[in-house]
C-alpha cells in the first residue's frame, strides 16, 4: 500500500488529478482525433470515435482530456506506438485495417470536412472548440457530467422521500442525436477509408454506456447507495434540445415507412424510429441532406425532467365482505357512482397512505355480486402499489395495518395480509376453471314445497350446465354458452316457500341463474329440476378454494 505522501504524488504515466493520461490511442486515431476536433466534438465524444473502452479514462476532467488530446496531436506523426499508459479497464475495442479499395473523393460536396493537414491542426483545433457545445451529443458529455448536476439531480432524489438501496440510471435522450451520431460516423469512415482503414459503427462506444460510466460513480457516492442495473429504483433525466428539433424531418421523405402517428405519442419522430429509418436510408441519400461530421450547435440539451419511480409492491391478502350494500369495485355508471364506497377502495385507501403510492391496481381470484356477502376464510386479492415511495416493511407492521384496515369498517375484514412478488401473483389466477368454490343460498318457490320434494337435490353430483351469458351482464361480456359443473349440493328445509341451498360448484359458475334459469338461458336450472317457478333472495361465497396467499398466524 502507498503511504500518504506517495500518494500526493503523480502516479507515473497519471496526471496530478489522479487519473489516468490518454489511453490507448495510436497513430492511426490521428485522423479521427483531427477531424472531430475541427468540426467541434467534445473529447469524450472523440474517445468513443476512437473506441475506447476505458471506464476509468472517460471520467477523466473535459479540460484535462482536451489538453491529453492536444499532447497526443502534438507527437511527430512519424512516431509509431501509442500513449497507452497504466489502466485497469479491459482492452479497448480498435479499429480493424482492412484492405480496401481506394475512396471517393472529398465530401466537401456532400458538406463533410476535408482532411486536415496534422501540421499545427492540433493547436487550431483544440482553440476552435473550446467552450464550445459537442456538435455530437449536443452537451451531454459535457456540463452534464459535471458535479453541478451530479448535485442537481441528487438533490430531486432527496426531496422526494424514497425509500431505496440502491439505484438505476435511465436516460431519455433526444432522436436527432441519433442522426448527428451517424454523420460523424460517416465523416470519419470516409476519412479512414481515404488512409485505407475502416470504422465500423458497432465499434463507436454507445452515448448513454458512456455517460452512465461518467454519472453512475458520482451519484452512486452523492446518494451513498449503489449502482445496480436489476434495482427497482430508477433514476430517470430526460433530455431535449429544440434547437436541432427539425433535424429529423428529412427522414419522413426518405423513410415515410418509418414514422407512423400513435395515439400516445406526441411527435412522430421518436427514438426507435429514427433508429429504423437510419437502418434503412442508403448513406449516399444521407449524405444530400445532412453535413457530415455534423456542425456545432449554438446551446446545449436541455434537462427537461429529472424523474424517480419505485418498482411497483404488491401486497396480498384474504378479504371478507358482511354487506349486502357494497361493490367489491367502485359502481360507476355513465360517470355518476351509484354507491360511495367498495371493497376495493376500503383496502387500498390505508396502503396508498402506508406505501405513499402513486396509484393501485385491484386483482382477486373472482368476484361477488353488490348484494351477495364473501364469508369463511374470504377471498383471495392482491393490490399493485404503482410508484410507491416506502417500500419496506416488517411483519409487525403489515400486523398492524391489517388490523387499521379491520379498524375502519365493519363491512369488510382482511387476513392474512403480507407483501409479495409479482410471480406469486400468477398462483392466485392459476386454475381459474379448476378451483372450486362453496355457496348457500336462500331459495324461494312459488308453490309450496315438502322436504321430499327438494330431497332430490342432495342425490345430484356433477350436474353440467349450459349458461349462456346472463342477461344482466350482456352489456360487459361477450354472447357465449359456457359449460359449468355443479358437484355437489345439500338442501335445507326452511317452510313450504323457503329452503336453502348449499352448492359446492366450478369456479366460474352463475349461482343465480342456476336457481331462476334467466328465462330458460342457464339448462337445468332449480326451477326445471323442482318442476316450479324458483328464485333467489340471499347469496352467500362461503369458500374460494384457492391455496393462496399463505396463511399466517393473525
Amino acid at each position: 500500500m502507498r503511504s500518504a505522501e506517495q500518494l500526493s504524488e503523480p502516479v507515473p504515466g497519471r496526471g496530478a488529478s489522479g487519473f489516468p493520461s490518454m489511453s490507448s490511442l495510436a497513430e492511426k486515431d490521428r485522423p479521427i482525433v483531427q477531424l472531430l476536433l475541427n468540426a467541434g466534438t467534445c473529447p469524450r465524444c472523440i474517445l468513443r470515435f476512437c473506441c475506447v473502452g476505458s471506464q476509468t479514462l472517460y471520467r477523466h476532467p473535459d479540460k484535462d482530456l482536451m489538453k491529453d488530446l492536444q499532447d497526443f496531436l502534438k507527437k511527430n506523426q512519424g512516431e509509431e506506438g501509442t500513449v497507452c499508459l497504466e489502466v485497469v479497464d479491459p482492452p479497448c475495442k480498435r479499429i480493424r485495417l482492412e484492405d480496401t479499395e481506394e475512396g471517393p473523393e472529398d465530401l466537401n460536396h456532400n458538406g463533410a470536412l476535408p482532411r486536415i493537414p496534422s501540421e499545427n491542426a492540433g493547436n487550431a483545433a483544440v482553440e476552435s472548440c473550446a467552450g464550445k457545445v459537442c456538435n455530437v451529443c449536443l452537451g451531454i458529455l459535457q456540463e452534464f457530467c459535471e458535479a453541478d448536476f451530479v448535485k442537481r439531480v441528487c438533490q430531486k432524489v432527496n426531496s422526494a422521500d424514497y425509500q431505496f438501496t440502491s439505484f438505476v440510471f435511465s436516460v431519455s435522450l433526444p432522436p436527432q442525436l441519433s442522426v448527428r451520431e451517424r454523420a460523424a460516423w460517416l465523416g470519419v469512415k470516409q476519412e479512414m477509408r481515404n488512409l485505407g482503414l475502416s470504422l465500423e459503427k458497432d465499434d463507436i462506444v454507445q452515448l448513454k454506456e458512456a455517460y452512465k460510466w461518467i454519472i453512475h460513480p458520482q451519484l452512486a457516492e452523492e446518494l451513498g447507495v449503489p449502482a445496480d442495473g436489476k434495482s427497482l429504483f430508477e433514476v430517470s433525466v430526460v433530455f431535449a434540445h429544440p434547437e436541432t428539433d427539425e433535424e429529423c424531418r428529412f427522414l419522413a421523405t426518405t423513410c415515410p415507412d418509418c414514422f407512423k402517428p400513435a395515439k400516445n405519442k406526441q411527435s412522430v419522430f421518436t427514438r426507435m424510429a429514427v433508429i429504423k429509418a437510419l437502418e434503412k436510408i442508403k448513406e449516399e441519400d444521407f449524405l444530400k441532406h445532412f453535413p457530415c461530421p455534423p456542425s456545432s450547435p449554438k446551446n446545449p440539451c436541455d434537462a427537461l425532467e429529472i424523474q424517480c419511480n419505485n418498482g411497483a409492491v404488491f401486497v396480498a391478502g384474504r378479504y371478507n365482505k358482511y354487506s349486502r350494500n357494497l361493490p367489491q369495485t367502485p359502481w360507476i355508471i355513465d360517470g355518476e357512482r351509484k354507491l360511495e364506497s367498495s371493497v376495493e377502495e376500503l383496502i387500498s385507501e390505508h396502503l396508498m397512505a402506508e406505501f405513499k403510492a402513486d396509484s393501485f391496481n385491484f386483482s382477486s381470484s373472482g368476484r361477488e355480486d353488490v348484494d351477495v356477502r364473501t364469508l369463511g376464510n374470504g377471498r383471495p386479492f392482491a393490490i399493485e402499489l404503482v410508484n410507491p415511495r416506502r417500500i419496506h416493511f416488517t411483519a409487525e407492521e403489515m400486523k398492524r395495518l391489517q388490523q387499521a384496515i379491520n379498524n375502519s369498517s365493519d363491512k369488510i375484514q382482511v387476513r392474512d395480509l403480507q407483501l409479495v412478488t409479482r410471480e406469486a401473483i400468477g398462483r392466485m389466477k392459476e386454475g381459474e376453471e379448476e378451483k372450486t368454490k362453496t355457496y348457500s343460498a336462500l331459495i324461494w318457490t312459488d308453490k309450496a314445497i315438502q322436504r321430499e320434494d327438494i330431497a332430490l337435490l342432495d342425490d345430484i353430483k356433477e350436474l353440467k350446465l349450459d349458461q349462456k351469458t346472463p342477461l344482466r351482464v350482456l352489456h360487459r361480456r361477450p354472447l357465449a354458452v359456457r359449460c359449468r359443473i355443479i358437484h355437489t349440493m345439500s338442501s335445507e328445509y326452511i317452510d313450504e316457500h323457503h329452503f336453502r341451498l348449499h352448492l359446492k360448484t366450478q369456479a366460474g359458475t352463475y349461482i343465480k341463474e342456476f336457481v331462476h334459469g334467466d328465462f330458460g338461458r342457464t339448462k337445468p336450472n332449480i326451477g326445471s329440476l323442482l318442476n316450479r317457478t324458483a328464485d333467489i333472495l340471499e347469496l352467500d361465497v362461503e369458500s374460494v378454494d384457492v391455496d393462496w396467499p399463505p396463511t399466517l398466524d393473525n
